[in-house]
């Protein structure tokens, strides 16, 4: 590669320029790791229409924000921005003639004669995309917005894959920013396989006959790669790495992340930045992933008293609190924290009332409602919040909303454990599984709903809330090894598939549950059925997609020889 800059001196920066770019964008990275938000962003803001690595990391930093509070505001925000950085990066690459670009239709473009700068300019350019197609995945679970948008995202990919073989090609000359460079691609392809692996059959179909393609263990490796290495990108591909092994391997897959993995990563980063609200944070995710519950409070109450500019990260922290305290089934701690969401976050107001309402629901004879709530009232309302992101309802508020219809009538019904059917939803009893007493102390309080339900007159959903509880006593069954009994209810849903009147996700997700338990028996061939089963037959129920998500990891883990034993090493953190 040409590593001369190209154009006259006044239009186009000198290799010299790109350093300095770089260096300032890594300080700036450097302050928002250290809570100093405003000060990050005002570094690079005068310079965001001029330089591409100005504009990438402003707008990257307001993504992480948008990524981390999931604030409809933040999310537009952030779309917005990167929108304009990929222009400012569009100025910097490669200017091509009309017969060069018919040329580069029937031969391809040579990367090999770019400059440095205009090599730069494509891997900034590709994150850009990269980074608009996550925000859309945000917004809509479902992909449908992913997929339309499919000829952005496509460039996206066939530029990292481009850049990948120019780095693998004999006659690529390193540039003077070459490992940040390296990073760029790392990220990118990385990224990009990591997540096209964990999509539903049905949507890599689709993907596929565009030209994508993912591999989970390619993914992992290259991000593993970049974050070991001292780059500027070496901070995102940890990140990822951590979202990853603690965040979308539960929600989105079947609770296998690697701990162990997310704890060699966030270390040297604790070190450097042991006040840093994003890292306490996660630091506090691994504590609930361990089952060490006590400590993952700490560290959650450590974060939010780490920085106060960043108020929408505190709803971060609130959100695991709540679920925690429902971990340790002390129902007024989460519903305090379910309170202060409602009152302060415009994530889901839908979502919070319906927590509030279900803490409420498992409140003692002689327990007091704070404020004077009445679960009743507060069910009711929950319907009338429904909101709308980018055109979309997030599933979460759609099934809060499905739940919450049956107290519109004058003489409701109610729900027998509804948050610990929401923590289901979330793959919470994969996250209490490690610890026996919680998982106990869960079972004991399904027991009560079950007596309790038995004792009630019957009522005609009386066969949904059975089998409510018994797909979370056969979860709670699994992880305390009581094989047999975890089988049995699993099984008891699926028999009685034809009595359920509304709750139709339960179907598949005990066939999804009892697959899982036969993996970890290695009844592997017995697993695959009962997957094919649950993806094939069922249709147009709650959370769908998410289960897709997750009979897709099942169906990985089911099909691919046991782990390698690949670990990567320790985050580059000067």
């Amino acid at each position: 590669m040409d590593a001369q800059p190209a154009g006259s001196a006044g239009a186009r920066s000198s290799p010299s320029d790109l350093n300095v770019a770089l260096r300032e964008c890594m300080a700036a990275l450097d302050l928002f790791l250290n809570n100093k938000f405003s000060e990050a962003l005002a570094s690079l803001q005068a310079k965001t229409k001029d330089s591409m690595y100005h504009a990438l990391t402003y707008a990257t930093i307001l993504e992480m924000q948008a990524m981390m509070t999931f604030d409809p505001q933040d999310i537009l925000n952030a779309g917005n921005t990167m929108k304009e950085a990929q222009a400012t990066c569009q100025r910097f690459r490669k200017k091509s003639t009309v017969a060069d670009s018919i040329n580069n239709l029937v031969h391809r473009q040579s990367l090999e004669h770019f400059t440095e700068e205009e090599i730069h300019a494509e891997i900034c350019y590709a994150e850009c995309l990269l980074q608009r197609a996550a925000l859309t995945f945000l917004q809509d679970e479902n992909m449908v917005s992913f997929i339309k948008g499919g000829i952005k995202v496509r460039n996206s990919y066939q530029t990292y894959r481009e850049l990948d073989s120019l780095i693998q090609s004999p006659h690529y000359v390193k540039g003077e920013n070459h490992l940040h460079f390296e990073g760029g691609v790392k990220l990118g392809v990385g990224a990009f396989n990591l997540t096209l692996s964990m999509f539903p059959a049905r949507i890599l179909r689709l993907l596929e006959f565009v030209g994508f393609s993912g591999n989970k263990e390619h993914g992992l490796l290259q991000l593993q790669e970049g974050a070991s290495s001292y780059s500027f990108r070496s901070v995102l591909c940890t990140m990822l790495l951590l979202c990853y092994h603690t965040f979308m391997t539960f929600v989105l897959g079947t609770g296998k992340g690697n701990v162990e993995e997310a704890e060699k990563l966030l270390k040297p980063y604790l070190a450097r930045y042991p006040k840093g609200a994003i890292f306490l944070f996660f630091a506090g995710r691994i504590e609930t992933l361990k089952g060490n519950i006590d400590a993952a409070v700490n560290r959650y109450e450590e974060c939010c008293e780490a920085q106060q500019y960043w108020k929408q990260f505190h709803h971060m922290c609130y959100w695991e609190l709540m679920w925690c305290f429902t971990y340790k089934r002390q129902w007024k701690m989460a519903f305090f924290y379910a309170d202060l969401l409602s009152k302060e976050n415009t994530w889901s107001k839908a979502t919070y009332i319906y927590m509030k309402a279900a803490y409420l629901s498992m409140f003692g004879p002689d327990d007091c409602s704070p404020f004077g709530d009445s679960e009743v009232e507060l069910f009711r309302i929950v319907p009338s919040l429904k909101l709308k992101i980018a055109g979309k309802s997030l599933p979460t508020e759609k099934f809060a909303i499905r739940k919450a219809r049956r107290y519109l009538s004058s003489n409701p019904i109610p729900l027998p454990v509804p948050p610990l059917e929401m923590m289901y939803i979330w793959n919470g009893y994969a996250v209490i599984g490690k610890c026996p007493n919680l998982t106990e102390g869960m079972l004991e309080t399904l027991n009560e709903a079950e007596e309790a339900l038995a004792r009630s007159a019957a009522t005609e959903l009386l066969a949904d809330d059975r089998c409510v509880i018994k797909l979370l006593k056969g979860l709670c069954f699994k992880h305390l090894g009581k094989i047999s009994e975890a089988e049995d209810h699993f099984n008891y849903i699926y028999l009685n598939e034809k009595k359920i009147k509304y709750d139709h996700y339960l179907i598949p997700n005990a066939l999804l549950e009892l697959a899982i338990l036969y993996l970890d028996q290695d009844r592997r061939e017995e697993a695959i059925k009962l997957l094919e089963k649950a993806k094939q037959n069922y249709k147009n129920y709650s959370m769908e997609t998410r289960t897709h998500f997750r009979i897709q990891a099942a169906l990985h883990q089911a099909k691919s020889a046991p782990e390698n034993g690949m670990h990567c090493g320790a985050s580059a953190v000067s």
